[in-house]
């Protein structure tokens, strides 16, 4: 598969290149999308970073390489901007795991609760939520509340991990999880020390709490990556998504970066091709739209997030 976007990907990236000239367009990428991706990629990045270039952006389209809940937090952030998702059917299997009618029944069984929810949601839910999150801010979100006690939406892991760290605040959370993270074991870690006793291992908050308790690091994906750049160890297993571990071997090819484990693919985010992404941008087809009255409230969720992470 990569083999063929690479055999095809000049004439696919000159293509690209002047459609978005012409119709002032950027190209949002998570780290978890196909590799070869970026290669018409003006920006790659993690959730609270391509996040924060939507709300800023003076591109008429915004052309989003990622999962359907990235491309409608986009359009939230920039309601005047005509937001595209290469694979409408790109969906999230996590933020599918909670409807706007499981978040009132969960948040009627907690009243009066401040309710965090991570990024990784609809905008029926945002609506109904105080604050968002990333993986990245996920405990300075937390913090920011100034609460004992707070619910935390959808995902049991990150919250728990949130509530493990700042040790003084009890995170409610609903049973929500990524099952590409959950693939992760403790005893893979133990595997994987024995092979490469110098290694690091490096995971991802989303993972069980029995894995990122074992880790010697754990970070959202942008922390990760940030880690192995400062880091004077040479060796590296990464317990994410294979994303990470693709633009680690691309961009130090001086360290080595072993996966965890070799099929950590979220199939959602690998749904994208290059050419999907031209086919969006000559046609304007699968554009992002949201509910005028939810998205008023939805942003408002977002919103409190980017003022707290400034």
């Amino acid at each position: 598969m990569k083999g063929h976007y690479f055999k095809h990907m000049p004439n696919i990236i000159d293509k690209i290149n002047t459609l978005k000239k012409a119709k002032n367009a950027i190209i949002l990428a998570h780290c978890y999308q196909p590799v070869e991706i970026d290669e018409v990629a003006d920006y790659v990045g993690d959730s609270l970073y391509l996040s924060q270039v939507a709300s800023r952006t003076d591109a008429d389209i915004i052309v989003f390489a990622g999962v359907y809940f990235m491309a409608q937090t986009a359009k939230l952030l920039s309601p005047d901007k005509k937001v595209l998702l290469p694979q409408i059917e790109a969906g999230c299997r996590m933020a599918d795991m909670l409807s706007y009618r499981q978040l009132k029944e969960f948040l009627a069984q907690h009243p009066s609760l401040p309710t965090v929810c991570y990024v990784n949601s609809t905008a029926e839910v945002k609506a109904e939520c105080d604050i968002c999150c990333t993986s990245s801010n996920a405990e300075k979100i937390v913090k920011s509340l100034g609460k004992s006690k707070v619910l935390f939406v959808p995902d049991t892991y990150l919250g728990k991990w949130v509530e493990k760290q700042l040790g003084n605040v009890e995170v409610i959370t609903y049973p929500g999880f990524c099952p590409t993270h959950l693939q992760i074991r403790p005893q893979d870690i133990e595997n994987a020390r024995k092979k490469y006793p110098n290694a690091l291992v490096l995971a991802h908050p989303e993972c069980h709490m029995s894995v990122s308790s074992i880790a010697d690091f754990v970070g959202a994906t942008s922390g990760i990556m940030n880690f192995v750049a400062k880091s004077k160890n040479k060796e590296f297993i990464i317990a994410t998504e294979q994303g990470v571990v693709d633009r680690l071997k691309r961009d130090y090819p001086n360290k080595t970066i072993i996966p965890i484990k070799n099929n950590i693919i979220c199939p959602n985010m690998k749904m994208t091709s290059p050419e999907d992404i031209l086919h969006v941008l000559e046609t304007e087809e699968n554009e992002i739209i949201v509910d005028e009255e939810i998205a008023k409230r939805a942003v408002n969720c977002l919103n409190r997030m980017l003022e707290v992470s400034k």
